[in-house]
């Protein structure tokens, strides 16, 4: 062998091997990335073919790739050559090679190595690196995860999913693939490049995908642009805008949801699935100031009969207070606003118990910090989780796990997401069954 061949048999760049990951594939692994409040304030997207010289004033943006293959094809090839032009920017987004639908599934694979191994090596010179997931159909659920850690921040884009131009609407995929994501990646973030669709969950940052574009290059409307980002719900506001909900989206899975916007001023009513009435008054804004559930959820202790709740919309999605009690039998009026003349006819869920049940993990800990309730049954067996302060303790609320009518099972634990992991079901963590189970209650 010359030493030529010698060179090229044992090039890094032949071999690949560096960065070896886990599991049958050995898909690279990009570490953790954490986004602070700050890194995402205001923020913006570069393309990859307009970042990779380094020569233009737009450092406090994330460099993205979103674009065709071809005009990136050069950070696969050489990437050494771009480390220090990238190195200026906010963050790195990860090379999307595509996954189009009909391509050959061994390419999709590659693909996605390809996307974590430029990560990896990114990261290994010191770039902050946000994994952007892509995926297929439903075969490749079993690769295009692999490689981002658990809790890490994320990007997608659903620009090529969305109905425009000569595009095709393949909302259907998009989502079945971005709802596996959210499962096992439960990401602390998702950057998504253009308009997210209502149904999407999580801890989105919108980025304007127009606003990101050359034709924006010198204006500065990236600062009317507030970031928000809550669990559970899709929140983007633009300037302006409502200071309580933002565009939070009822789920269109959840009709009970429905319940918390409406016309300022009016008092609307629902049947809830277990069979309780809640009346909800909606705000100026028209989003629900003040709930009221017609029942004492079977805790005559802790609930009087009717009990109120405020409902605070500052963090951009719907944090219900502590009850209002009225023990003394004194309970004032639920009025609606004179704006609103009239009241609609009852929303009526009783008995549908699957609208109870947790879309995402996140729903399940936004519920448990809002002091839910929450009542489920799994294989045979009714338990509980709630969020309590405990017995002879002064100390903040931690949550208790039990299985009904059985004192020796109870459990606390500090957070949820403790909790998610630690209980267990014959092996099974809380945590991949909580999605499942048949929830039988979401007292709050």
């Amino acid at each position: 062998m010359t030493i030529e061949n010698y060179r090229y048999r044992t090039s890094p760049l032949f071999l690949r091997n560096q960065f070896l990951g886990e599991k049958l594939w050995k898909i690279p692994n990009i570490p953790k990335c954490t986004l602070s409040a700050k890194e995402l304030e205001g923020l913006r997207l570069i393309g990859y073919d307009r970042a990779k010289n380094g020569n233009d004033e737009h450092f406090q943006r994330m460099v993205h790739f979103f674009l065709y293959d071809y005009k990136f094809e050069d950070i696969w090839t050489d990437p050494e050559k771009r480390v220090e032009a990238l190195r200026k920017y906010r963050a790195v987004l990860t090379p999307d090679f595509s996954m189009y639908l009909e391509m050959h599934p061994v390419l999709q694979l590659y693909n996605t190595f390809r996307n974590r191994w430029v990560g990896a090596y990114l990261a290994n010179h010191d770039i902050k690196v946000v994994p952007t997931v892509n995926w297929g159909d439903e075969s490749t659920f079993d690769f295009c995860f692999e490689g981002i850690a658990k809790g890490s921040a994320v990007a997608v884009s659903t620009y090529m999913a969305s109905e425009h131009g000569n595009h095709k609407d393949q909302k259907e995929w998009f989502l079945k693939g971005y709802n596996e994501m959210l499962r096992r990646i439960e990401p602390e973030v998702v950057i998504c490049y253009h308009t997210p669709f209502p149904e999407m969950r999580g801890n989105i940052v919108y980025v304007d995908y127009d606003l990101s574009s050359w034709k924006h290059d010198e204006d500065d409307k990236a600062k009317k642009y507030r970031i928000t980002k809550r669990t559970g719900y899709v929140v983007f506001e633009k300037g302006g805008g409502s200071a309580r909900g933002g565009d939070w989206q009822p789920s269109p899975n959840k009709p009970q949801d429905k319940r918390l916007i409406g016309k300022p001023g009016e008092v609307k009513e629902t049947d809830m699935p277990n069979g309780d009435r809640y009346q909800d008054k909606i705000g100026s804004d028209g989003y629900a100031d003040r709930e009221r559930h017609n029942t004492d959820h079977g805790t005559p202790d802790s609930h009087s009969d009717p009990h109120d709740h405020r409902i605070d919309w500052g963090g951009g999605f719907p944090e219900f207070g502590k009850p209002e009690n009225y023990f003394d039998g004194i309970v004032p009026e639920f009025k609606r606003f004179e704006v609103s003349k009239e009241m609609g006819e009852p929303l009526d869920l009783r008995g549908q118990y699957d609208l109870l049940r947790f879309e995402t993990i996140s729903e399940f800990k936004w519920s448990v910090r809002c002091g839910a309730e929450i009542g489920f049954h799994w294989e045979g067996h009714d338990y509980h989780v709630c969020s309590k302060v405990p017995p002879a303790h002064d100390a903040d609320p931690m949550i208790l796990f039990y299985e009904d009518y059985k004192e020796d099972t109870e459990q606390w634990f500090k957070t949820a997401d403790e909790a998610m992991n630690e209980i267990t079901f014959d092996g099974v963590r809380l945590r991949d069954i909580i999605t499942q189970a048949e929830v039988t209650d979401r007292t709050i």
